[in-house]
């Protein structure tokens, strides 16, 4: 684990790249930030309110609770995901042409910004990896264009 507990609550803007997991209640009331981390504990994304949040790797049980706005990316490698998220106010699904052009782009940012072995990894097999991710969001802003969070978020930093 790299970060700790409660890491990017209440975040309103900027871009975190870790190469390495969280703890639980990673990026709570998160309403901008833009993060990619190698795996997260309890909670992560709960009460979400805006920006991207992506894990490269496994997600704690509770996983975006109360979350009202923004998309999180979770690569699922052992579809564990529906079992841990909570389904309230969100839904899981596949990604669409724009949301892996993102996910492809924020990836890449953090290898380069992390030197991250497993973007590096995910990067390589990407036709592999890309059809394990999940996009997580509610169903208004599902069908928003992930573009427009970027763009959201990028002008407040």
């Amino acid at each position: 684990m790299l970060l700790g507990n409660t890491a990017l609550y209440g975040a309103t803007s900027g871009r975190l790249f870790a190469a390495g997991s969280a703890g639980d209640r990673f990026a709570v009331r998160n309403s901008g930030a833009v993060a990619v981390i190698e795996g997260a504990g309890d909670h992560c994304c709960e009460y979400m309110t805006g920006g991207v949040v992506v894990v490269l790797g496994p997600v704690g049980r509770n996983f975006a609770a109360g979350m009202s706005n923004g998309i999180a990316y979770v690569l699922d490698e052992q579809s564990l995901l529906e079992s841990r998220c909570n389904l309230e106010m969100v839904a899981v699904s596949g990604l669409n042409s724009m949301d892996e052009r993102v996910l492809r782009k924020l990836v890449q940012q953090h290898f380069h910004k992390s030197g991250s072995a497993r973007a590096r990894s995910i990067l390589a097999h990407w036709d592999a990896y890309r059809a394990l991710f999940r996009k997580v969001a509610p169903p208004a802003v599902a069908a928003v264009e992930p573009m427009d969070h970027l763009q959201s978020t990028e002008s407040r930093a």
